[in-house]
Formats: structure tokens, sequence, C-alpha cells
């Protein structure tokens, strides 16, 4: 079953170019891990400093796997120290959804 994980990240005001910036140079790094089926960055309109990246994993395993890789062990305590509040995280599965438009 594929796993949608959806991670909020507050950052303080000073980091978010930063953060924009660093996100477009791993981005496709992070997207091509195996198992990864690609990975978006969004930002919220109405709060400055929030950002949810959302990705899609074909299984829990394969998302856990690459949270022991290299590439997180770079990326998560570099990102990690820009935060201005603790991120959130979830993994999702879908339940339903609509015939496209």
């Amino acid at each position: 079953m594929l796993i949608q994980r959806i991670v909020k990240m507050t950052f303080k005001p000073e980091y978010c170019s930063d953060f924009e910036e660093y996100f477009a140079t791993i981005k496709d790094r992070v997207g091509h891990q195996p198992g990864c089926s690609g990975v978006k960055l969004l930002k919220v309109k109405s709060e400055n400093g929030v950002y949810f990246t959302y990705s899609i994993w074909d299984s829990a395993e394969d998302l856990e796997r690459y949270r022991h890789t290299e590439l997180f062990g770079q990326v998560w305590p570099k990102v990690k120290a820009w935060f201005g509040a603790k991120p959130e995280a979830w993994s999702t599965e879908i339940q339903a959804e609509s015939e496209p438009l």
C-alpha cells in the first residue's frame, strides 16, 4: 500500500529563502530514492515560514530506509537548525478518492 508522507515545518523568517533554495538543490535526489515516487514542497500562503513536504512511498519500509540514508543524514540536521517550531509528520494511506477531473 502506498504511503503519503506529510511533514510540516515552520522556519524562522530569516531562513525561509535559505530553505527554499536548499530544497531546490535536493528535491530530485529525495524524489529519486528507491521506493519514492516524488516529493513536493508546499508553502502556506497565510502563515509566513510554514511549509509542508508531501512525498509518496511504495511502502513504510522504503520510507524508513530513506530515513537511514546518507542523504537524509545531511538534509535533516541542516534544515532542523532553521526551524522556528517543532516539526510534525504524518504517514497516511489513501482511503478514498474522487474520479479525476
